[in-house]
């Protein structure tokens, strides 16, 4: 008869059984016999499963296991399942490594992680089975984002419902507060947070996020919870017996009624206790509702608005710093919820629908961007436009702000467009949008200005964000449109009736004569601009002087930059011809002052000059499109800078002013020296023998040749001397070799009252240094190599190597004496 002993981790006494009586997998020996079961049975099973086993069949096995145990032994299992999937809250644990895992590296991975974690997949139906017995789970406070847990620590409620009616503080002696959350919060609270509570991703990992499981499991969330045709799926069923769907959690995260109502707490509790019986409807979509409030919590609310409001700045000292990845996860994000949104039909998105009977899903619809995003979006990316690093990073920032700035492209009617190559104008059904998220649009613009006022628009990369920004605020009708919000903004308060007085300190009348739409499309803008920037905020409009000013130094400096780029391209031509090869067939020393910092096109080549030259040729037409420049204002930027040569060919100095010790840059010849718009002719003025070793040369090499030099020149000095004051030949021929050039022609550092200078004298000398620079070591070897083809043996070719130079040397002593004697 067969047997089967049980794992020998079980806290089980060992024994035997017959194999009819009881399986070799410890959860069916558990169903089995469940007297026999400690509470940790099942968990320590699956843990010990986690390392013995390979991934696939892991997956497997917690397939069964979700369909055959009961939701009782499942609860156990559930925390240490999340955690061993979206890993530790503290980073030390990566789990599956979602971030990480991509279909084209390891495609049976990543295939079973995406049908393990689909909306419709196993881990969705434990979720359900464990939320259909109303079990609540632990989740520290100390992990939740920065402002929400400061918030609590301090006992006062976040505004967000998603916490209220969770706080759960610690008993006598306990440690730490905690929220009790469902299972599908418990879940979705893990999935978030495991995108920014994972270290970052090692630079040497080549990964796109895009092709990533985790990126494509927000995107299916999105579209299942969230969906833009039809409605939420019900929860599936996962239990043997077909019960009923997991109910709603008995405290769900907002009433639809009070959506973009200020209720207070004490309200809002309130509603939450009788809304559930009072609309079965909302069932429908607690789950989109708790998703999405989720993910803004998790991936946007890391930075408060009181501390940003009161220090009228985004420059808060925060410590959490957004990755690229994180950025392009809440793209995702916005492009959906654009999408979610925008998929009303025009009869339920037109005002008059409110007072109808609506769907909560069609609520839900309206009051996702706006009462959910808008706020805590502002707050993240005026942090990003002030502290993210001046580098073509910032590209997924940008990219971010343009896409929540045009939601009419994912509107339905976009798919009908076409491949119109010309713009489309802006249709006046978005004014509205666009005047309730004004500060988006203009103060944020000037935000962009600032930063692309400090970076080298020469880069390609740095042009192309310039050229991005330009061309969407230059669409058709949307800076018409900006301008009409502004000006809403700035109208007397006079107009705000005094039923809305509340939020604004204004003084009215019963009798206004004023249009109401006017009027409740200024308080709408006034509203937006107040609850963002606080009641004294002063505000600077987008199309007013200041701005005009900001906008025209752009101009100057993008033309500036074009003239740079043409330089540049310049050079590419003439360098070639003279300076290509037959510098690498010099062994002398290469010219130690041509190192100055050089701009990234020089690595790059020929097309992104170009592309630079035409993304800045457009983003300035565009800026001229939107703040209506003149040609005249233009063409005067352009004669201003004027081609900035000075008698040698060379680029002017740095702008800049003379004081009372020399020149004193101006922020302009900052600007030009930081991004290599100009520079100081900066020449190296000591002995050449002492200067640093560059990267061309091998250290250790370098400073034995220099101490053999040495010593042969203090051996040799005086004969070395004798033979160079000979007025033969021979002399001459040691003056070439033993002596430096153009010492005398030397000039002070300072470009202001330049002069020559006398350098100290020095003797006749010899110098081996250039034999320690890899090109020469690398022509040595390729000589020998080529001369062994021709059957040459090492030393005859290093004889004629030697013969070689000589005359090399011969004809350039007789080259220089007559130099010089023409000078005379």
């Amino acid at each position: 008869m067969a047997f089967c002993r049980l794992p020998a981790w079980s806290s089980q006494t060992v024994r035997w059984f017959p194999k009819a009586a009881v399986s070799c997998r410890p959860w069916e020996s558990a169903m089995a016999f469940p007297h026999l079961q400690q509470p940790s049975f099942l968990l320590a099973s699956l843990k010990a499963d986690s390392i013995n086993k390979p991934f696939a069949q892991r997956c497997q096995d917690l397939v069964k296991v979700i369909e055959d145990f009961p939701a009782k032994e499942l609860h156990a299992v559930f925390p240490w399942l999340v955690e061993s999937i979206f890993g530790s809250l503290d980073g030390v644990l990566v789990g599956w490594n979602l971030r990480c895992l991509q279909g084209r590296v390891n495609p049976v991975e990543y295939s079973t992680a995406m049908e393990f974690l689909d909306p419709s997949g196993p881990m969705m139906k434990l979720v359900y089975k464990l939320q259909a017995e109303d079990y609540n789970f632990d989740f520290p406070v100390s992990c939740l984002p920065g402002p929400v847990k400061a918030s609590i620590q301090e006992n006062v409620l976040p505004d967000s419902p998603l916490y209220h009616n969770k706080v759960q503080f610690p008993p006598t002696g306990g440690l730490g507060l905690n929220l009790a959350l469902n299972p599908f919060e418990y879940y979705m609270f893990y999935f978030a947070l495991s995108l920014i509570s994972q270290k970052p991703m090692s630079m040497t990992l080549h990964v796109r996020t895009s092709d990533c499981a985790y990126f494509t499991l927000v995107d299916r969330y999105l579209s299942w919870f969230l969906p833009t045709e039809g409605s939420v799926p019900p929860p599936l069923c996962s239990s043997p017996g077909g019960s009923s769907p997991s109910p709603a959690p008995r405290t769900p995260a907002m009433p639809f009624a009070s959506y973009g109502l200020h209720t207070s707490l004490l309200k809002r509790h309130i509603s939450h206790q009788t809304s559930v019986n009072a609309d079965p409807a909302s069932h429908e979509i607690w789950r989109s509702e708790t998703l999405l409030q989720v993910f803004v919590e998790m991936w946007l609310h890391h930075y408060s608005l009181e501390m940003y409001q009161k220090m009228q700045s985004p420059h808060a000292k925060e410590s959490f710093t957004p990755t690229e990845e994180h950025v392009l996860v809440v793209r995702l994000l916005l492009k959906h919820l654009h999408a979610f949104a925008n998929s009303l039909k025009p009869d339920q998105a037109s005002p008059s629908a409110h007072s109808h009977a609506t769907s909560p899903l069609e609520e839900f619809k309206r009051a996702a961007v706006p009462r959910f995003v808008q706020q805590k979006l502002y707050v993240f990316l005026q942090h990003c436009f002030g502290h993210w690093p001046l580098d073509a990073t910032f590209r997924a920032v940008l990219e971010m702000w343009l896409s929540y700035l045009q939601p009419w492209r994912y509107a339905p009617e976009k798919q009908a467009q076409g491949s119109d190559p010309q713009p489309r104008c802006v249709s006046e059904k978005w004014a509205p949008f666009i005047q309730e998220n004004l500060l988006m649009y203009t103060k944020l613009f000037v935000s962009f200005l600032n930063r692309a006022l400090r970076t080298d628009l020469v880069s390609p990369k740095n042009a192309l964000m310039v050229f991005r920004v330009a061309k969407v605020f230059a669409q058709p009708n949307l800076a018409e449109m900006i301008q009409k919000g502004e000006q809403l903004f700035l109208e007397p308060e006079l107009i705000i009736p005094h039923r809305q007085h509340r939020l604004f300190t204004v003084t009215t009348s019963f009798l206004s004569p004023w249009p109401p739409v006017v009027t409740d499309a200024s308080f709408k803008v006034k509203s937006h601009v107040y609850s963002l920037e606080g009641q004294d905020c002063k505000y600077t409009p987008m199309f007013g002087p200041e701005i005009r000013t900001l906008v025209l130094r752009l101009a100057q400096l993008i033309t500036q930059a074009k003239q740079t780029a043409k330089s540049i391209s310049d050079q590419y031509v003439e360098s070639p011809t003279g300076r290509s090869f037959l510098s690498w067939l010099t062994f002398g020393l290469t010219d130690t002052n041509s190192c100055y910092p050089a701009n990234d096109l020089d690595e790059i080549g020929q097309d992104s000059i170009r592309k630079t030259d035409e993304y800045l040729e457009k983003a300035l037409e565009y800026l001229r499109q939107i703040f209506r420049l003149s040609e005249a204002q233009l063409a005067q930027l352009t004669l201003a800078l004027g081609s900035a040569r000075d008698e040698n060919g060379k680029q002017q100095l740095p702008d800049c002013i003379v004081g009372e010790e020399g020149l004193i840059l101006t922020p302009l010849g900052r600007y030009q020296i930081i991004n290599g718009l100009r520079r100081f002719e900066i020449e190296y003025q000591g002995d050449l023998e002492l200067q640093p070793i560059r990267s061309y040369e091998i250290t250790s090499l370098v400073r034995a040749l220099f101490r053999l030099s040495s010593a042969i020149n203090r051996r040799f000095a005086g004969q070395m001397a004798a033979l160079c004051s000979r007025n033969d030949f021979l002399g001459s021929f040691c003056r070439y070799h033993l002596t430096e050039p153009a010492l005398s022609n030397r000039h002070l550092l300072s470009p202001v009252g330049r002069r020559q200078v006398t350098n100290p004298a020095r003797g006749p000398r010899l110098s081996l240094r250039f034999l320690g620079s890899y090109r020469t070591l690398l022509l040595l070897l390729m000589a020998f190599f080529v001369a062994s083809l021709f059957c040459i043996g090492p030393l005859s070719c290093s004889l004629l190597l030697v013969l070689g130079y000589v005359l090399y040397a011969i004809a350039m002593t007789l080259l220089t004496e007559r130099g010089k004697l023409h000078q005379l």
